[in-house]
Parts: structure tokens; C-alpha cells; sequence
């Protein structure tokens, strides 16, 4: 009974519930404001993305620079 999970006329069932709650009126709405919605989602997932490679690549950065800065204990020894 439930080997093959999800069949075709399990999702006609569903959509059919769907236009009975909501109206054919409603459904393009509700479409455009998930396309608006999922569009932001990755505009703002990208734009992370983009801050988290800019922050790695200054971290990386930062510490060489420090390093090369700071004496070690082995020149204070020869001096």
C-alpha cells in the first residue's frame, strides 16, 4: 500500500483540494508571491555567500600579514 509513496492521483487529489480551498481567483496570487518570495530567498542566500568568501579570504589574508610582522623567538636569541 504505501511502497510506491506519492502516485499521480495522489497529487490530482491534492491540487483538487487546493482550487476548492483557495479559488482560481486566489491561485495566481498566492504563485506570484512565492516566485517574489523565492526569488529574494536567493538573492539574500547569494549575497551571503558572497560575505562569507569575502570574509574567509580577508581572514586568511590578515594573518600572514601579522605573522610577518611579529619577531620570532629565534631572532631574539641571535641578537
Amino acid at each position: 500500500m504505501l511502497r510506491n509513496g506519492l502516485e499521480p492521483w495522489h497529487l490530482l487529489v491534492v491540487a483538487i483540494m487546493i482550487i476548492l480551498l483557495f479559488g482560481s481567483k486566489k491561485l495566481p496570487e498566492a504563485a506570484r508571491g512565492l516566485g517574489k518570495s523565492m526569488r529574494i530567498l536567493k538573492s539574500e542566500a547569494k549575497a551571503m555567500k558572497e560575505d562569507g568568501t569575502a570574509q574567509s579570504t580577508a581572514a586568511q589574508a590578515a594573518p600572514e600579514e601579522t605573522t610577518a610582522a611579529q619577531p620570532t623567538a629565534e631572532s631574539n636569541l641571535v641578537h
